[in-house]
């Protein structure tokens, strides 16, 4: 793929597209796609999720590109637009199986799930790009090593390598995140006394 082909839309279409021009509409929505997918890709558990977190993610883009901002900001945009949507779809996906485990969880349990899979999913969308993609594929997806490494055209050696330093990021990160929520419950039980 050339490198224009990986090129966001430029500012001129955006700022068009917001003052509601529909050639510089559908061209933002064309140029965006491949980059929406890939987001969605990397941040969904399934890939009829990412699929269809992207469609959403457009929808959200055609409705509401009136309301960005600065031109520039593209990209951060769209990535929460689809960060969003894939967490949404972990939670419906976390609902529906709650249900069909026949014990209902208290409404505690069920908000500390929640909390805790709002934690996971934040935790993995801030690692560096390459070792989420890597982490995403073989860790959430399933993927064996030779698989990710073939569908990112890596090495072997180099994907272990991503998916290493990866899975050590995600657990220093859920470790801080864990130190932190512990330490505010710990401030909320003695404000309580």
């Amino acid at each position: 793929m050339s490198p224009s082909t990986w090129a966001w839309p430029t500012e001129q279409v955006v700022s068009a597209a917001q003052q509601g021009d529909p050639k510089a509409i559908a061209t933002l929505l064309s140029g965006s796609h491949s980059h929406v997918q890939r987001f969605a890709r990397t941040l969904c558990s399934t890939p009829e999720d990412a699929e269809d977190a992207a469609q959403e993610a457009l929808i959200v883009l055609y409705q509401k590109i009136g309301t960005l901002r600065v031109a520039a900001a593209l990209a951060s945009w769209m990535f929460q637009i689809v960060r969003n949507e894939c967490i949404r779809r972990s939670r419906l996906a976390l609902n529906r199986s709650a249900r069909s485990d026949q014990v209902e969880p208290s409404a505690e349990d069920a908000a500390l799930a929640r909390l805790e899979i709002e934690r996971i999913v934040n935790a993995v969308a801030g690692l560096p790009a390459e070792q989420r993609t890597v982490l995403v594929l073989r860790d959430i997806r399933g993927f064996s090593t030779a698989a990710t490494a073939q569908a990112l055209g890596l090495s072997r050696s180099a994907t272990k390598s991503r998916l290493h330093r990866g899975r050590e990021a995600l657990r220093l990160a859920l470790e801080r995140s864990n130190d932190t929520t512990s330490y505010e419950g710990k401030e909320h039980d003695r404000s309580q006394q």
